[in-house]
């Protein structure tokens, strides 16, 4: 059986790098849940791989966990199509963007095809990792979750899942108190100077945010 090895980068961090191989009758699902194993993120979120060319320009649309719209409109599913469905060139790109609510972007490559699979490997695996991946959430938490957190003291989800350190939790809830209007606070520490324009300017997620990019039909 053929392999494929691709090179995934991430569009907006050059020092990272992750090297996959996938048999060529695995899916696209098969090689979104790889990327996601080298990068240590929960793959369980809408996400899609587009054919690319040369200048990195979305194509077919190949996607998972889709909304109603993709649905009607007949998207192609991950977990339906195999990898081999679209390799048309023997550096075929793709574009992939992971968790369109707070997306990661990457540019998928493959770099060359290998003609058998190494006997006792199980695949898609990981062969080369450059870089430590960005955290999923950064320090950007939802605030319609906050007054639940508060009133339990249960931070530990916030240590896990977001990095944040529970001994910050005073601070934590001094920044609920001045930005409680706010959809969505960043978690500060305590010698953070605040920006002339408030919290707004420092975490703010749409600064030169490309619609058409990064959030196709969602």
């Amino acid at each position: 059986m053929a392999l494929y090895r691709f090179r995934v980068t991430f569009e907006d961090y050059d020092d990272v790098m992750r090297e996959i191989d996938v048999k060529s009758n695995q899916t696209f699902e098969d090689l979104h849940r790889a990327i996601h194993q080298s990068t240590g993120y929960n793959p369980e979120y809408p996400s899609s791989f587009y054919i690319s060319n040369d200048q990195w320009t979305k194509g077919e649309e190949i996607t998972y966990l889709p909304n109603q719209r993709k649905i009607d409109r007949g998207v192609s599913l991950m977990d339906k199509v195999k990898l081999s469905s679209f390799i048309d060139d023997p550096h075929q790109k793709f574009y992939y963007t992971f968790n369109f609510d707070r997306p990661f972007d990457f540019h998928v490559e493959l770099m060359k095809i290998i003609l058998e699979d190494a006997k006792g490997v199980t695949y898609p695996a990981v062969i080369k990792s450059v870089g430590e991946a960005p955290k999923q959430f950064g320090n950007i938490i939802n605030a319609a979750a906050l007054p639940a957190i508060e009133e339990e003291g249960d931070f530990d989800f916030l240590h896990e899942e977001l990095g944040f350190n529970p001994e910050d939790a005073d601070e934590l809830t001094g920044v609920l108190d001045t930005e409680e209007e706010a959809g969505e606070v960043g978690v500060r520490g305590a010698d953070d100077e605040e920006e002339e324009d408030g919290f707004g300017s420092e975490f703010s997620d749409n600064e030169g945010f490309d619609d058409e990019k990064s959030h196709d039909d969602y």
